[in-house]
């Protein structure tokens, strides 16, 4: 499940004894290059987080890879001219990650491991080629932003909450013996974060940093959260940042204000004012005004993100993106103060564009931002900008993880690094295409996308996996997912489809589904099944559905209101609203923004719409999937359902992945795992495969990690 803004996103055994994974028994055309394969997902590599130097001629990027002794993704920065010469990484250091160029470009911070292995704040000096670390702290930075005069940065840390818990005396243990652990008291409304687990009594401030290093000073305090990345005046003597400093902050989860923090006195200013989120502040270059991300809060399931200007005093605020109808993820000033570059989502990919201060779009720059998630095909990416107007940013490709793009006009753009080259270019991938219908339920227009396998016969006709995203405010493109390839090579065709309550499609279509969640959504994802089967390739008898997250609400919805899936793989889900609202980690916006009101104040909205209530009519075989450690849909959802389609004699299984979030695939061998299951599931379901389908290994379980 994901928020629309400020969110609060099994081992690896394979389960036949030849290495591929269990398939459907299809013959595809003879092909000189291998599919792609489970252990190349440990192969892959691709940028993130591209950082341009203020004048231009360089670029700093992390170069993540699946690093397969750890078992964890990986970060190290590289720099490389804009022309695309002299490629090379910053320092030998394995995980080192949030490149920030100093004004002037001649130094570059980021976030690298001390010598006790501890995040520290590094800079790195361009012209000498000399690292240091400037700081000893006690936690993780976050979010850096250095100061115009280039003297100082600022940056995010966790520190103990100044509210003193309550106080409990208890005897200490007799010498050698052993006594329980002590109990723990919790007295917060989020007291625990999926990713995070149970939250420590700390909140994030925001703190400053000479340049070249010393002491770090904490400018904000009391018990607020302070995420968001500062932005500096253009004098260095005050910050700007976004906070949720309201004493209720709890129970209004999306108030953010942008304030202004004097460093003189440390004094805080209030610059914003109103009922939704303010965020994301960035000062223009002569400090006249600031830029933000927000909207007025109307209580609604989605509610299009926009940017706003207002003075430096926080007057005169107004939105420039209110006609665009579409949500703005980012937005960095023009160096000659006159308009802004921004990113938005429009139909499954990000935009970069440049906006002038009448909110006119005077260019589309870019047009294939994403990849940001190389699992699965989320809307995912980032950009920066340097003063010449050049910029560098993720460019998305169905076929490969995101490379380095950089241009300084519309439709130059060129890529400067792929970092997945050497392995795909020796693998055969499944062809995506493009997919437009309509919807049985209204007429509207609905996107999606297939993935036909490799070596795909039109003549032939192929099992189908529904595969939906999660969120449900979140959207699907036309980007590279190691899972949906998985799926590909095993011998499927693959659908994923972006229906209604998907972002990147305008306001309404969006919130069709606020408070009617699930609702015609289904039909969306029917009709986008029924134009595929309309092609003539796909087995209408050999159909499959999977999902996670919201697509684990809706894949639960579609076994109890169809039976025209042959099995589900269910990953994560939503069962029953009112347990999830009430065992959620946010359960403040969830019950807010989701429900007209409390869950004993509207028993029935909550109980109709919940997939637990139709689970009399459940036919399909359905796996259960869930993290252990899931703190967003917690477990007990999962198996609620497993529960009752065993009471009910459904054919059901359920994988409990031990120590596995929300983010059930993050590490490689999970996200192999659960292509595994999902497909050993599948085939034991397959009527018409000519071969025996591989069984799941109940023998063996799933370690611990």
């Amino acid at each position: 499940m994901k928020k629309n803004i400020g969110a609060v996103s099994a081992a690896c055994v394979l389960l036949s004894a030849h290495p591929a994974i269990a398939a459907p028994a299809i013959a595809a055309p003879a092909i000189s290059k291998p599919f792609f394969k489970p252990l190349d997902v440990f192969e892959l590599s691709w940028v993130a987080d591209p950082e341009i130097a203020p004048d231009g001629r360089r670029i700093a990027f992390v170069r993540m890879r699946m690093d397969i002794r750890s078992d964890h993704p990986r970060g190290a920065i590289w720099l490389i001219d804009a022309n695309g010469e002299h490629a090379e990484p910053l320092s030998s250091a394995s995980d080192t990650s949030s490149p920030h160029w100093s004004p002037d470009g001649e130094r570059l911070a980021y976030v690298g491991r001390g010598e006790d292995d501890s995040p520290q704040l590094f800079v790195y000096w361009t012209r000498s080629h000399v690292t240091s670390a400037i700081t000893h702290l006690t936690d993780a930075p976050a979010s850096l932003a250095w100061s115009p005069d280039g003297r100082w940065i600022a940056f995010t840390m966790p520190v103990p909450m100044e509210r003193k818990p309550l106080k409990v005396e208890l005897p200490e243990a007799p010498k050698e013996a052993h006594w329980a652990a002590p109990p723990k008291l919790i007295d917060r409304m989020v007291y625990r974060v999926d990713g995070k687990g149970y939250l420590p009594n700390a909140y994030r401030q925001v703190f400053v940093v000479a340049a070249d290093g010393g002491p770090a000073r904490q400018v904000t305090h009391g018990d607020f959260e302070h995420d968001d990345a500062p932005s500096w005046s253009a004098d260095s003597r005050s910050l700007i940042i976004s906070a949720n400093r309201h004493e209720d902050a709890d129970f209004r989860p999306l108030d953010s204000e942008i304030y202004r923090v004097d460093l003189a006195d440390e004094s805080i200013h209030a610059l914003t004012d109103r009922r939704g989120p303010d965020s994301d502040p960035v000062v223009s270059p002569d400090g006249r005004h600031i830029a933000y991300l927000g909207f007025d809060d109307q209580v609604q399931g989605h509610q299009n993100v926009e940017l706003y200007v207002m003075d430096a005093d926080g007057g005169h605020s107004h939105s420039l993106t209110a006609a665009l109808d579409r949500d703005v993820v980012r937005a960095r000033w023009r160096a000659d103060n006159k308009a802004l570059f921004v990113m938005y989502e429009d139909h499954g990919v990000l935009k970069l564009a440049s906006i002038d201060l009448k909110g006119d779009v005077q260019q589309v720059l870019a047009s294939d931002i994403g990849g940001g998630d190389v699992t699965r095909p989320y809307t995912a990416g980032s950009f920066s900008v340097a003063k010449d107007g050049r910029f560098a940013y993720m460019q998305g490709s169905p076929y490969a993880p995101p490379a380095l793009a950089t241009g300084i006009r519309a439709g130059e753009a060129r890529t400067i690094t792929a970092a997945s080259e050497n392995l795909l270019a020796e693998r055969t991938l499944g062809h995506l295409e493009t997919i437009d219908f309509v919807s049985s339920a209204d007429r509207w227009k609905v996107q999606g996308w297939i993935i036909t396998p490799p070596g795909f016969d039109s003549k032939k006709r192929y099992p189908l996996v529904l595969e939906i995203h999660g969120g449900p405010f979140a959207s699907y493109g036309p980007t590279f997912a190691a899972e949906l390839e998985l799926y590909a090579a095993a011998g499927y065709a693959v659908l994923y489809v972006n229906p209604r309550g998907s972002t990147g499609y305008g306001q309404r279509f969006a919130n069709a589904i606020h408070h009617d969640y699930p609702g015609h959504d289904f039909d969306d994802l029917m009709s986008g099944v029924d134009a595929v089967l309309a092609r003539g390739y796909v087995d209408p008898q050999r159909l499959f559905v999977a999902g996670g997250s919201g697509g684990g609400v809706l894949s639960s919805w579609i076994v109890g209101h169809t039976d025209r899936f042959r099995a589900a793989v269910v990953v994560k889900p939503v069962i029953n609203w009112t347990s999830f609202v009430l065992t959620a980690d946010i359960t403040s916006y969830f019950y807010r923004y989701g429900f007209a009101a409390l869950p004993w104040d509207d028993l029935e909205a909550y109980w109709k719409h919940s997939p637990l209530a139709y689970a009399g009519h459940v036919t399909t075989p359905t796996m259960l999937m869930t993290g252990e450690t899931d703190y967003r849909t917690p477990s007990s959802e999962a198996e609620q359902f497993y529960e009752a389609l065993k009471l009910r004699k459904v054919d059901t299984a359920l994988v409990r992945v031990p120590n596995a979030s929300h983010d059930i695939s993050a590490r490689p061998s999970l996200l192999i795992a659960k292509v595994s299951y999902t497909l050993a599931w599948f085939a034991a379901h397959d009527a018409k495969r000519d071969t025996p389908p591989a069984e799941i290994n109940t023998a063996r379980s799933m370690p611990a990690r």
